[in-house]
């Protein structure tokens, strides 16, 4: 370690991360449900002569791309940056999407929207660590809810623009428009995005403190300069210094979280469909689920700030585990919506805690990967979610065991947030000079 300070060439710009993380995230909200959106017209589709079957294996290999870019973009994060990983992952998503509109067959457009779920899975977890990095002391939960709201906005967006879209200019369009704010987007990240000043800090052998999670979650103590960790690969750090019962808690919530995120709005219309309400008050069902995974994101942020993000995950997936259960009751009038709603604010809003909680715990040299990992283990749950609800409506019993089903799910996810070490062990420090501390704040403000 030198005596030179390390300077961040963007500092000035740290303002920009919050409004060009979030619509990058909404970009991904987008991919949400692009494919639901286009699904109909798609089996219409003459030339490709798709049916529900092959339009399933379509939807599954594009999840594996995310899964898969979630994976692996955290570690890339980790290695080479926060702010060129988001430039390549909004770029080649971008690119990608655009490409899909002029696939010539199904198993071209297969391939592209894996690819394409390479570049998307990478922007959430890159978009978290930034968020986290650059969030004031006490906000992270607060900074990362908001942001994730974005996710929600871009899904309802993209469902009103296929209504607009599709009828007259045919599904084509929708990747055309999905991929044009790359355009206005990469320029403003080009100019704007600064990195991670606690990606600059472990670069520079300057660990931030590791971060261990108490009941206040003060993950942005003051930085001071530590020993490099036993492992020096990101991957290999999720499993040292007491990480490793974290980590493995961390991916069971994830997977869990998922699962209801995607197998509720995958399936909920045609379960409530089942449970004997109309096909326009079940579609409608769908859009207050995504009204309440907003405004609960809304509120939850503000709890964890105040609480920790251990307390309030513990009790979000809690309290979604009785409302979903409740769902399983059909309620007359009005009644039906509320509980819809309020599950959706505790349902969505108990996934986006388990990535404020990760980025909390783990240092800043492992946290892309940490979160990536997360992101990409829960992959798994957004493909499960789907294909066992899938079952259980052939079967016949999706209403009211589905709710049954996803209120244990919700449950295990709790358990699974309360069994996170609450105090990991940190890396040796080293003492801290008073010209190295001088360099950390210059580098570190909050």
């Amino acid at each position: 370690m030198n005596g030179s300070a390390v300077v961040n060439p963007r500092a000035q710009y740290s303002g920009w991360v919050s409004p060009l993380c979030w619509i990058a995230v909404a970009l991904e909200g987008f991919d949400l449900v692009v494919l639901g959106v286009v699904l109909p017209a798609l089996l219409k589709y003459d030339d490709w002569g798709l049916n529900p079957n092959s339009a399933s294996v379509i939807s599954v290999v594009g999840l594996v791309g995310v899964m898969v870019g979630a994976l692996a973009a955290g570690t890339v994060s980790d290695l080479i940056g926060r702010r060129r990983t988001m430039l390549w992952t909004v770029i080649s998503f971008s690119v990608l999407t655009l490409a899909c509109a002029f696939a010539p067959d199904p198993v071209t457009f297969a391939v592209l929207r894996f690819l394409a779920g390479l570049g998307l899975g990478g922007v959430l977890p890159t978009a978290l660590a930034l968020i986290n990095e650059y969030a004031r002391s006490g906000r992270g939960g607060r900074a990362t809810t908001t942001m994730m709201t974005g996710y929600h906005v871009g899904a309802v967006l993209t469902a009103l623009l296929g209504i607009l879209i599709i009828e007259p200019w045919g599904w084509h369009a929708m990747f055309i428009v999905g991929a044009l704010p790359a355009i206005v987007l990469v320029p403003l990240m080009i100019k704007y995005l600064p990195e991670s000043n606690a990606f600059l800090q472990a670069r520079a052998g300057l660990a931030p403190s590791a971060g261990k999670a108490t009941t206040t979650d003060r993950a942005d103590q003051a930085a001071k300069p530590a020993k490099p960790a036993k492992s020096k690969n990101p991957v290999g750090m999720l499993f040292h210094h007491g990480l490793g019962r974290s980590t493995v808690a961390f991916w069971v919530a994830s997977f869990m979280g998922l699962l209801l995120v995607y197998g509720l709005n995958t399936w909920l219309p045609q379960i409530m469909r089942e449970a004997g309400y109309e096909l326009g008050a079940a579609l409608a069902l769908l859009l207050v689920l995504n009204v309440g995974a907003v405004l609960g994101l809304l509120v939850a942020g503000q709890v964890a700030d105040k609480i920790g993000t251990r307390r309030s995950s513990i009790s979000w997936f809690a309290v979604a585990a009785l409302f979903l259960a409740l769902l399983s009751i059909k309620l007359p009038g009005i009644g039906v919506y509320i509980s819809v709603l309020l599950a959706g604010m505790f349902v969505f809003s108990a996934q986006v805690l388990v990535y404020a909680y990760v980025a909390h715990v783990y240092p800043a040299a492992a946290r892309g990967t940490a979160l990536g990992s997360a992101a990409g283990v829960g992959r798994l749950g957004a493909i499960t979610g789907p294909l066992i609800t899938g079952v259980m409506l052939t079967a016949g019993v999706a209403y009211p065991w589905g709710f049954y089903l996803f209120a244990a799910v919700a449950a295990i996810g709790a358990a699974a947030i309360f069994l996170v070490d609450r105090n990991p062990a940190p890396a040796e420090p080293l003492p801290v000079t008073e010209q190295q501390a001088d360099q950390i704040t210059h580098i570190h403000p909050h």
